[in-house]
């Protein structure tokens, strides 16, 4: 299944994914929270094994799109549809029972339990019937052994988190949104922060779990050279609507910025405009 090509000359609307199939659509989706208009009919499409980029300035609509998409929130208007079917979000839970895992910026992780511990968080697994105790062994197994498929270097997984760097917490979020069999992962700024090592570490996770699992993948990132680096696609979200949809081999930094800075002098110029008329 694909989508054919954008609508309109500035690179906005659906797009064609490759020859991927579309695990993820969203048809006019919109969201106001009083009268402040947040999301004015916003279309994406997401293939399988796609990391799709989402950028612009805050109040663009991002962060709400995202929320709306792991049943956080519950759009005014509009469809979702994962693998073709129409979905209804309630809750988080309804997401994730679609295969939908986020993360977000602060990870939720606890710093004091240890890397499995973590993995495990509120999924433990126990034995001895009614007892419920621990099955520590079987977690430490499981855990050793899901990290190693992902290729996640963390050579004590019996250390407490806030030991490890922060690409390696980043990397122990997303493992432990992925282990649950994950079909699309929504990542908030997944390298904020972090240096050129530690981000090389997200890079190749995000890189593999596309590529070589058939995760499809969303980010979220104010770094354009980050988006570069992550992903097959970007969209770029000005007031509340996806004005620019283009894949990373057909546009350039360049193009993104001048986009971004030209929005900007707009809405400074419509604001100096209001303040005039008033």
């Amino acid at each position: 299944m694909t989508i054919t090509e954008d609508s309109g000359p500035s690179g906005a609307g659906p797009k064609v994914v490759d020859s991927r199939e579309i695990v993820l659509q969203t048809e006019g989706i919109t969201k106001r929270f009083g009268a402040v208009v947040v999301l004015r009919g916003v279309d994406m499409v997401l293939g399988r094994g796609e990391v799709l980029g989402l950028v612009g300035d805050n109040g663009a609509g991002k962060s709400t799109f995202v929320k709306i998409l792991c049943g956080f929130q519950r759009q005014d208007s509009g469809r979702i549809l994962v693998e073709g079917e129409e979905v209804q979000f309630h809750t988080v839970e309804d997401a994730r029972a679609k295969g939908i895992e986020t993360v977000y910026q602060d990870l939720a992780l606890v710093p004091q339990l240890t890397v499995y511990q973590n993995l495990f968080l509120n999924r433990e697994l126990t034995y001895g019937g009614k007892l419920g105790l621990m099955n520590n062994r079987k977690m430490r197994q499981l855990t050793r052994q899901y990290l190693d498929e992902i290729r996640v270097n963390v050579p004590n997984i019996d250390a407490e988190v806030d030991r490890l760097s922060g690409g390696q917490r980043q990397a122990i979020a997303v493992a432990r949104a992925t282990r649950q069999e994950a079909k699309i992962l929504l990542l908030d700024e997944p390298l904020a922060a972090m240096g050129a090592k530690e981000s090389a570490l997200i890079i190749d996770l995000v890189k593999d779990l596309s590529q070589n699992r058939g995760v499809s993948i969303v980010v979220i990132d104010h770094n354009y050279t980050h988006l570069f680096e992550l992903c097959d696609r970007v969209s770029v979200f000005q007031q509340g609507r996806v004005t620019f949809d283009k894949r990373v081999a057909e546009t350039s930094l360049e193009e993104l910025t001048e986009l971004m800075v030209s929005d900007y002098r707009r809405q400074v110029m419509e604001g100096q405009a209001q303040l005039k008329g008033a």
